[in-house]
C-alpha cells in the first residue's frame, strides 16, 4: 500500500500526490507534478464536457444544477437571493464505502 500523507496532516494535498508518484514510480519531480496536473485537468474536462466522471472502485463525480433560492447574509441578517449554480457531487463506490467502514470498525474499542 502506498503511503500518501502523514498522520499529522489534516488532508491530502497535490504535493502529497506528487511526492507519492515521485517516491513510488520512476519519474522525476517535474514529471510527477505534470502527471498530477494532467489528471486534474482530465477530471475537470470530463465534468465540463460530460457532467460525470466515474472512477471504478472509487466513485462518481457528477455535476448537479441548483436552482436560485432565498437565503440571508449571516453578518447582517438581510435576506438575499442565492443565484442558480452548478455544484460537483461525489458518490463513493461500494468498494470505497466498505473500506471506509472497515477502518472505522478497527478504531472502535
Amino acid at each position: 500500500m502506498v503511503r500518501l500523507m502523514s498522520d499529522t496532516k489534516p488532508c491530502l494535498t497535490k504535493a502529497d500526490l506528487v511526492d507519492s508518484i515521485y517516491d513510488n514510480l520512476p519519474f522525476d519531480k517535474q514529471k510527477a507534478t505534470q502527471i498530477v496536473e494532467d489528471w486534474i485537468e482530465l477530471l475537470k474536462d470530463g465534468l465540463i464536457r460530460d457532467k460525470k466522471v466515474m472512477i471504478s472502485g472509487f466513485g462518481v463525480f457528477e455535476v448537479k444544477s441548483k436552482n436560485a433560492r432565498p437565503g440571508r447574509n449571516p453578518q447582517t441578517g438581510d435576506r438575499i437571493t442565492l443565484g442558480a449554480r452548478n455544484v460537483v457531487k461525489f458518490k463513493p463506490s461500494q468498494i470505497l464505502k466498505k473500506q471506509l467502514n472497515q477502518s472505522v470498525e478497527r478504531e472502535l474499542p
